[in-house]
């Protein structure tokens, strides 16, 4: 059943606790941050896709490309999928994985799951919260606000996460613009803003986003054909004091 925008629900207890998950030793080069409890590693895997090792268990982000791609990387203990596009969502990688992770979407992905998939699966609304063991999950909307973008992501269908992990809250935008949501969330650790045309942000909307919500860490994601590096600069010479973190998101090239 979907969640709704007031609800705040536990993961059902047939779902595999991210508490009971092995422990996985960090990789030396991936990007850490201390959180209460031990460090929050982030993976870059391509694009849009990426891997959080967390205390409390490790969190995939809409993987796709196929389960090869995973291969080295710790097993998930929970699955965040953003909204129905190619690019974050696949169900053929999410079958080949395997495991029993459950997962969180968008209601519009939710309908379109495999049944098998479906069976673990969770469907959250704009607003809505949840608690998986100790992590907190909030959607938030992600949707394009110019005239001759509406098309790729209407207001209300697709989703961003915030995910509190250890005290510490880390925002994954998925594909928006520079939202009024956006500019008012608070107390941002850590943040993932895609900026490419014409789906998502300009570099300058992105730079706007972050002056709005001054995120401790941002990282440009999902930014194929963008200039990552005047990015920087605009969000440097602004008011935010957020720190830019270019990552290997696009590692074949």
């Amino acid at each position: 059943m979907p969640m709704t925008r007031r609800s705040s629900l536990k993961l059902g207890a047939a779902a595999l606790s991210m508490a009971a998950l092995p422990r996985h030793v960090f990789a030396q080069d991936a990007n850490s941050y201390a959180v209460e409890g031990g460090n929050v590693v982030i993976h870059p895997v391509d694009h849009a896709s990426m891997v959080i090792e967390t205390p409390g268990g490790v969190i995939w982000v809409d993987p796709v490309g196929g389960a090869e791609k995973y291969a080295a990387l710790p097993p998930a203990g929970l699955i965040l999928i953003t909204h129905e596009h190619g690019d974050h969502y696949d169900a053929p990688t999410l079958e080949g994985i395997g495991g029993a992770a459950p997962i969180i979407t968008n209601p519009a992905v939710h309908a379109m799951l495999p049944e098998a998939l479906k069976a673990r699966a969770t469907a959250m609304e704009n607003g809505a919260q949840a608690m998986q063991g100790a992590i907190g999950i909030e959607a938030i909307p992600a949707y394009n606000l110019t005239e001759d973008r509406l098309q790729y992501h209407p207001q209300g269908r697709d989703n961003g996460y915030v995910l509190t992990l250890g005290g510490k809250r880390v925002y994954i935008a998925g594909d928006t613009e520079d939202i009024p949501e956006m500019k008012g969330l608070t107390g941002i650790e850590v943040s993932f803003l895609p900026m490419n045309l014409p789906y998502t942000m300009t570099v300058e909307q992105a730079a706007a986003g972050v002056e709005g919500f001054k995120p401790a860490f941002v990282y440009p994601y999902h930014h194929k054909g963008s200039d990552v590096q005047a990015f920087k600069t605009l969000v440097e010479a602004g008011g935010s004091g957020s720190q830019v973190v270019i990552a290997n998101w696009y590692p074949g090239g």
